[in-house]
Protein backbone atom coordinates (compact mmCIF):
# COMPACT_ATOMS: atom_id res chain seq x y z
CA UNK A 1 0.00 0.00 0.00
CA UNK A 2 1.11 3.70 -0.72
CA UNK A 3 0.91 6.44 1.64
CA UNK A 4 0.86 9.82 0.30
CA UNK A 5 2.52 13.04 2.33
CA UNK A 6 0.49 16.88 1.68
CA UNK A 7 0.41 20.15 2.81
CA UNK A 8 -2.76 21.92 2.53
CA UNK A 9 -2.57 25.68 2.27
CA UNK A 10 -5.56 27.52 3.79
CA UNK A 11 -6.53 30.84 1.80
CA UNK A 12 -8.33 32.12 5.37
CA UNK A 13 -5.31 32.01 7.55
CA UNK A 14 -2.38 31.30 5.28
CA UNK A 15 -1.07 29.18 6.87
CA UNK A 16 -0.25 25.14 6.06
CA UNK A 17 -1.01 21.70 7.34
CA UNK A 18 0.71 18.68 6.73
CA UNK A 19 -0.71 15.03 6.89
CA UNK A 20 -0.27 11.46 5.72
CA UNK A 21 -2.71 9.20 4.48
CA UNK A 22 -3.00 6.15 2.31
CA UNK A 23 -6.04 7.49 0.25
CA UNK A 24 -5.54 10.76 -0.85
CA UNK A 25 -8.57 11.52 -2.58
CA UNK A 26 -10.60 10.37 0.34
CA UNK A 27 -8.91 12.48 2.68
CA UNK A 28 -8.62 15.82 0.58
CA UNK A 29 -12.40 15.37 0.40
CA UNK A 30 -12.56 15.04 4.28
CA UNK A 31 -10.66 18.30 4.56
CA UNK A 32 -12.99 20.45 2.07
CA UNK A 33 -15.88 19.26 3.93
CA UNK A 34 -15.20 20.40 6.95
CA UNK A 35 -15.11 16.94 8.85
CA UNK A 36 -11.33 17.16 9.81
CA UNK A 37 -11.11 19.44 13.28
CA UNK A 38 -7.83 20.83 12.33
CA UNK A 39 -8.66 22.35 9.29
CA UNK A 40 -12.78 22.84 9.52
CA UNK A 41 -12.31 26.65 10.39
CA UNK A 42 -9.30 27.29 7.70
CA UNK A 43 -10.91 26.85 4.92
CA UNK A 44 -11.05 27.04 1.46
CA UNK A 45 -7.60 25.08 1.76
CA UNK A 46 -5.90 23.86 -1.48
CA UNK A 47 -3.43 21.02 -1.87
CA UNK A 48 0.03 22.36 -2.83
CA UNK A 49 2.10 19.88 -2.30
CA UNK A 50 2.20 15.73 -1.93
CA UNK A 51 5.20 13.54 -1.49
CA UNK A 52 4.80 9.41 -2.05
CA UNK A 53 6.05 6.39 0.21
CA UNK A 54 5.69 2.45 0.04
CA UNK A 55 6.49 2.70 3.96
CA UNK A 56 4.04 3.70 5.85
CA UNK A 57 7.26 4.22 8.66
CA UNK A 58 8.44 6.45 5.79
CA UNK A 59 6.09 8.43 5.22
CA UNK A 60 5.06 9.05 8.87
CA UNK A 61 8.79 9.80 9.36
CA UNK A 62 8.46 12.58 6.84
CA UNK A 63 5.15 14.04 8.22
CA UNK A 64 6.79 14.45 11.54
CA UNK A 65 9.74 16.19 10.12
CA UNK A 66 7.64 18.34 8.12
CA UNK A 67 6.13 19.71 11.14
CA UNK A 68 9.13 20.15 13.00
CA UNK A 69 11.07 23.09 13.05
CA UNK A 70 13.65 21.98 10.89
CA UNK A 71 10.85 20.72 8.48
CA UNK A 72 9.59 25.08 8.25
CA UNK A 73 12.44 26.20 6.79
CA UNK A 74 11.15 23.24 3.73
CA UNK A 75 7.70 23.46 3.74
CA UNK A 76 8.27 27.71 3.53
CA UNK A 77 10.41 26.79 0.13
CA UNK A 78 7.39 24.53 -0.81
CA UNK A 79 5.28 27.36 -0.34
CA UNK A 80 7.07 29.65 -2.34
CA UNK A 81 7.38 27.54 -5.09
CA UNK A 82 3.60 26.93 -5.45
CA UNK A 83 2.81 30.78 -4.65
CA UNK A 84 5.44 31.83 -7.81
CA UNK A 85 4.88 28.87 -9.60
Amino acid sequence: MAYVVYILYSKKDHKLYVGCTSNIQNRLKRHQSGNVAATVDRRPIELIHTENFESKTDAFNRERFLKSLWGAREKKKILLRWLHG
